[in-house]
């Protein structure tokens, strides 16, 4: 059975928004690039989805946009060719080497999980709550950033359980960000 990885980059105070100052160097792109590729499968709920859509995509013209850099580009290489699975009830369609998923979000990602492979990868921060929630993710990867944000949405705010975590893997960054690899203990 394939395990079902949740990853993200965070700030001391748990907040996970893109605007709260959390810039990617090139070392934390390489261990980004590094745990996309070691997924078989990508998930994401539809905001998550057409967030990373619209930055990693390889353009039609197949020449990636001006702004990104040659530490971006194995990045978006790693992410454009992943196969993804989007969690929607209103998109008609996905495109970006995706399919839908629809129904019992249980159900569902329990079928995901059981198809050939070794991970599945889980972005974003609603549908990784609901995942919590219902007990499937088998790992968190947290990257977590010295910086305060104050605002934004953290992660897991209104969880119905506690998940007790084992710490299974540090890896401390020139920046002084910490990558935190855990596991949930049984019971």
């Amino acid at each position: 059975m394939r395990i079902l990885r949740y990853g993200i980059n965070i700030t001391l105070d748990g907040c996970a928004h893109h605007e709260a100052g959390i810039a990617p160097d090139d070392e934390s792109m390489r261990f980004w690039t590094a745990e996309i590729e070691r997924a078989d499968a990508l998930l994401y709920g539809r905001i998550t989805y057409g967030m990373m859509e619209s930055a990693w995509r390889r353009p039609a013209s197949g020449v990636w946009p001006d702004w990104m850099s040659d530490r971006d580009i194995p990045f978006a290489e790693a992410i454009d060719a992943t196969p993804k699975h989007v969690v929607s009830s209103t998109l008609d369609a996905a495109d970006w080497n995706a399919e839908l998923v629809r129904g019992d979000l249980d159900a569902a990602v329990r079928a995901l999980k059981e198809r050939p492979g070794e991970s599945l990868s889980v972005g974003g921060v609603t549908l990784p709550l609901a995942l919590a929630d219902l007990g499937l993710i088998d790992e968190y990867v947290f990257v977590v950033h010295p910086v305060i944000a104050g605002h934004g949405p953290t992660l897991f705010h209104g969880l119905r359980e506690r998940v007790v975590l084992e710490l299974v893997d540090r890896r401390e960054f020139t920046s002084g960000a910490v990558a935190l690899r855990y596991r949930p203990t049984p019971g």
